[in-house]
This record gives structure tokens, sequence and C-alpha cells, in this order.
């Protein structure tokens, strides 16, 4: 009996003792400074000429009083149902949610408010700390104390995100065409499905899928006697037609770019956590919308919208690193993952350029030669290693590495690279900021690491600002609303490749779609020889699973890639259309400009060779190419003898 009463003297003091903090939190609360809501979390993009692009809140923001009142309760009904009742924090649900999640042993059920929503989204970022959490709690409370029901639903209605799409407002023009007021039962029900997981629940990426959440919001509706069942059926029934993008015709591929800044805004140190100590962020962006522009319209255009195929590009000025444009897929309310930033996956033999610049560091010449025949290479232990050539096509003779390069040549790219050393082309990866984790195998000269777009745009800066590098951005400057400085991009050049080396590189590099090297089989970028009208250096890339381009001037380094989200096996038709996306999309946007091709060095000869055999050309010789050397290492009318090196290349059997 004296246990009992002693312990519940011990739940009543707790519950006390509870009670007082919670009270004394509020209190705390309330004497608080009030929360900006409106600019609290909010972002404001600008392009390189300093042009609005996103983030503009007197547009996008709209009253409660002008939001359907069937969203309003379609969105009440399915995430919170108690929330004009509750201080913030909904009890009973939490408890019951725990009470589930014990039972089946993991976290199957939330319980988070509206109130609790909108607060993680005035955060710049969803960390799970508990610090995080109890800043959330925090914020929760300064919330409902500030402010009334109304006014913090307005602004959760006017902040979540429809499918990559964020407010009411946009995402009613954005799937329907018309405001949040005019929206019917039906239309409402969709969308107030979507923000709990967008990436499955958009109609946009499943309506078959989004319609059974619209029946469960629907039934949640007339249970709490919202509707009646004749409303609830008619609104299932309702046939639906979805727009998908805005009467304003914006660049929808311009949200995979805002993306990529926000990521890039996360890394920088001097930018507050959150948005609430600043009331909102100007930033400045390197966007070129002609560019970005021209970027949505290749794709769109050499792609079909009703395949599943995939796209991703970038586009760099390499002279200063700034990333002009940038798009993740094809299609962003269907898919937020950014393939550009984040997919990693093998970039066969675009990595064959950072070989060949080794090779020509270490000796090799635009005529030095191996045998091009199918080839099996002993790496000891008993291990062998067999690369073919795509289509299986070989020579059968010695070609020049300038041949090699222009027809992508796997075994010639594995011969030089067992002969410098597989650490060579690591050596390469780390100085160009490729990637410091690449791996010294034989199949690294093919690719078969796996990497981002942007890792490897990052290498290819290098080689189209002649051995320089800047590191790739997309943030010039960030400024609080009121204009202080919180952040300035500083430029940081790093020589790490030779001049005159990438020069001769560079022109190997646009041999891909000359005429002069068609022999026993083509140079790979045939095929968009008529569309280009200036120089450029190109390398393509394919293997089972992927699609890769890219390709430079002075003016501008484009990259593309196309594949499947689930790795299966694509055709050759694919790997034509990521051709035709790049030589549209820097034909597009360097129209306006004249040829930016490279000034020769002092210390760099030309020399007129047959481009196959990489010999000097006589007058006997029908195909004849300028190609580029160290002085001192071009070829003479007589066969230089050190230009073959077979010989000289351990452990390999040619099959013929």
């Amino acid at each position: 009996m004296r246990k009992g009463k002693k312990l519940l003297k011990i739940v009543i003091i707790l519950l006390v003792v509870g009670l007082l903090f919670c009270i004394g939190l509020y209190i705390y609360a309330k004497v608080m400074p009030k929360l900006s809501i409106k600019s609290a979390n909010s972002f404001y993009l600008y392009d390189k000429s300093a042009e609005l692009f996103s983030g503009n809140p007197n547009q996008d923001w709209v009253s409660i009083k002008d939001i359907s009142d069937d969203l309003i309760k379609a969105t009440i009904s399915v995430e919170d149902k108690n929330f004009y009742k509750h201080p913030g924090f909904d009890i009973p649900r939490i408890m019951k949610a725990m009470l589930v999640n014990i039972k089946d042993g993991k976290k199957s059920q939330g319980a988070s408010t509206i109130s609790q929503q909108y607060a993680k989204n005035l955060f710049l970022d969803f960390g799970k700390t508990w610090k995080r959490k109890m800043e959330e709690a925090l914020l929760t409370i300064r919330l409902e104390v500030h402010y009334s029901k109304d006014q913090i639903l307005e602004g959760y209605l006017n902040t979540i995100n429809y499918g990559g799409i964020f407010g009411i407002e946009n995402a009613a023009h954005y799937y329907f065409n018309k405001s949040a007021k005019e929206l019917s039962l039906a239309e409402s029900t969709i969308l107030a499905g979507i923000p709990k997981y967008p990436a499955k629940y958009s109609p946009l990426v499943n309506e078959k899928v989004a319609k059974k959440r619209q029946k469960l919001i629907l039934e949640a509706m007339k249970k709490n006697k919202y509707i009646t069942q004749k409303e609830m059926d008619d609104a299932y029934k309702e046939k639906l037609t979805y727009v998908g993008s805005f009467e304003k015709n914006d660049l929808q591929s311009l949200m995979y770019y805002e993306d990529a800044v926000i990521e890039e805004l996360k890394s920088i140190k001097t930018i507050p956590s959150s948005f609430l100590t600043t009331g909102g962020l100007k930033i400045y962006t390197t966007l070129d919308r002609n560019v970005q522009k021209n970027m949505e319209e290749s794709i769109d255009k050499n792609i079909n919208e009703q395949s599943e195929i995939e796209a991703a590009s970038i586009a760099v000025e390499p002279s200063t690193g700034k990333i002009l444009a940038l798009t993740g897929g094809k299609s962003y309310s269907k898919s937020q993952f950014n393939r550009a930033t984040t997919a990693k996956r093998q970039m066969g033999s675009t990595l064959k350029p950072f070989l060949y610049y080794s090779a020509l560091e270490n000796g090799f010449t635009a005529s030095t030669t191996f045998r091009s025949a199918k080839t099996t290479f002993s790496l000891g232990e008993g291990k062998t290693y067999s690369p073919s050539n795509y289509g299986n096509i070989y020579a059968g003779k010695d070609i020049s590495l300038a041949a090699a390069l222009a027809y992508s040549d796997n075994i010639f790219a594995v011969k030089t690279h067992l002969f410098l050393g597989e650490d060579s082309l690591v050596d390469i990866g780390k100085r160009t900021g490729i990637s410091n984790s690449l791996k010294p195998i034989p199949s690294l000269a093919l690719g078969t690491e796996e990497l981002t777009l942007k890792q490897m745009m990052q290498g290819y800066q290098v080689l189209a600002n002649e051995g320089t590098k800047e590191n790739l951005f997309m943030i010039t400057k960030v400024e609080d609303i009121n204009g202080n400085v919180l952040y300035e991009h500083k430029k940081e050049e790093n020589n790490v490749l030779n001049k005159s080396t990438t020069f001769i590189l560079s022109n190997l590099l646009s041999n891909c779609y000359a005429k002069e090297l068609i022999d026993y089989t083509v140079p790979t970028c045939m095929v968009i020889a008529p569309k280009l009208s200036k120089t450029y250096a190109i390398k393509t890339g394919t293997t089972n699973t992927d699609h890769l381009i890219f390709g430079y001037n002075k003016d501008l380094v484009v990259g593309v890639w196309s594949g499947y989200d689930d790795n299966r096996k694509t055709v050759a038709n694919d790997g034509t259309n990521s051709k035709q996306i790049w030589a549209d999309l820097i034909e597009g946007s360097l129209k306006d400009k004249e040829d930016a091709w490279y000034k020769m060095p002092s210390n760099v000869a030309g020399v007129l060779v047959d481009p196959v055999s990489g010999k000097v050309a006589t007058n006997e010789t029908t195909k004849k190419k300028l190609l580029y050397y160290i002085k001192g290492t071009e070829p003479y009318n007589k066969e230089n003898k050190n230009s073959k090196l077979d010989s000289l290349v351990p452990n390999f059997k040619t099959e013929e």
C-alpha cells in the first residue's frame, strides 16, 4: 500500500514538473522575437546577369482565403485531423504511434503535426540529431504562440513540396493550369496526397498509385464529415487532365539546377545552418539561361518523351569553372534524382584522354604505334584480361595514337596503360580533380570505375583550360535579405597539366569527326560531323548501360550522359541520341560566337602525316592530316624506330 502511494506521488510530481516545464517553454517562446515566416528558409536565386529566376514571394505566396476549401480540408484530413485542436503537438497521436512502432519493432508510423512539419520546412536541412529535434520543437511552439492556426496553415501550404513544385499556387498552375482557389475536390485530393512522398504519389510519376492515395484522402474527408458519400464517389470517378508544365513556359530543367545550387550552399561554411538567422538569402549564381534553354530543348528534341531512358548534362565555362547550365534528368516532376551530380556510372572511354595525356607526358607522340588486334593480357597468378573493341573491329595492323584515340581502340588503350604503369592514370585523375579514389587496375583505361558526370566535367575543364584547374562552382555570391554579403567566390586557379601537351591532346581529340581518318573503321563522332561548324575536342564513351560524350573548345565544355536508372542494357541508337544532344547543345549555345580554338605554343610543331600509320606524308599518301608534336619528337621522312612500342609491352599475346 505504501509502495503504491509512493509511486502515485512520484507520478504526480513528474506530471507537475512536466506541466511546469511545458508552461515555461511556452512562456519562453512567447517572449522570443516573432518569426518572419514569409522570408524564413526562403531563397532568391539570380542568374549570371543578376536577374531573379527563382523564389519571388510576391508571385508565389497566396492567402489562405485564396486556397480552395476542399484542398484545405483534404490536407487537414490526411496530415493532421486535430490541427485546430492541439497546441502544436498531438499527444494522443504521438502515444498511439509510439505503441504501434514498439509493437511492430520498427518506425512504421509518424505523428508530426502540420505545425511541426512547417517548422521543419523553415530549416535549410533535415538533420535528425537530437539538437535539431529540440530546435524544431521550440520552433513549433514559437509558431503556435505567435501565429493563428490559419496563418500557420497558410505558411505550410505555401512552402511544401508537391513533386518538385513548391507551394500550392505553383502546384495548381503546374498540374492543372489554374489558381489554388479554383481547384475542385478531385484535383484537391490528388494534390493533397503528393507531399507525403512526392516521388511516389505524383500523378505524373504513377497515376494509379496517386489515385489510391486520393481514395484514402477522400475516405478520411468523409469520415471527418467534410464530404458526403456521393461527393466522394463523384470526385474519385472524375477524369483529370494533368498539364505538367507552367503556362508561362518556364524551363522545367531549372529545378535540377536549383537543387544543385542548394547542395553547394550547404557546403559553404560561412552560411548559417538555418535561414532563420538571416530571414532569407539572395543567391547569385552562374546560370546562363540561354545555355540552359538549349540544354533542355536538345534533350527534348533527341529523346522520346515516352521512353524510359534518362539523360543528364552539364555545361561549363572552362576559363572560370562556372557551371552555366545543368539538368539531372528529362522531367523533374517525375523524378527529382539529380543524375548529373549524384548518379555514379562507368565513364567508359571518356577516361581515355587522361590516359593519353599521361602517355604524351611520358614520351609518346601522336605517331606512336601499337598493333590493333584481339589481345589477351597476362596479369600474373594465372589471371588474364581480354578486352575487346566496340563491334569487335580491329585494324590487324599497327595504328598511331592519333588513330587509336579517334577510333577509341580499346586494345591500344590497355597496352598504353600497362606500358605506363597503372598508377599513371590514377595520378592524372587526382591532378585534374576527377577523383582521389581511382583504382590502379588494367580495366581503368576503359573507364570501368564509377564516377559522376560532374566529376568528369572537372577533368575536362582542365583540358579545355589548357591545363589550369578551376574548381567547378555555381554560386558567385550570397547576401542576406538586407544585402549584407555572407559569401563571395574566390578564384583559385591551379596549373596542373602542361599547356603544350594539352594543346596536342586537344587537337588529337578534334580528329573524332575528321574525314581524313576514315579507314578500316570511322572516327566515333562522324555521325554529328555535318552539324559541327566549329573546331571541338570530343570524346565519347560507351558501356553496356551508359552512353557519354564530352567535348569542348575555349568557350564551353559540355558533357552528356544517357542511360536507364535500373542499369538495363542500352541499344546503339541511344548512343547516337547522346551525340546529337551534345552537338545541338554546344552549337546552339555558341552560334553567335567565333570559332574559339587554341593557339599553338612556340615549342610545338605541326607535321603533315598519314594519320592512321603516323608516318610522315609523301606525294603518294592518300590521306593526310596535320598532327602536332613537341619540337624534337616529330617524325621524319625515315620511319621513326622508336614509334613502335609493341615489343616493349610485357605479358600480352596477340590473337590473329
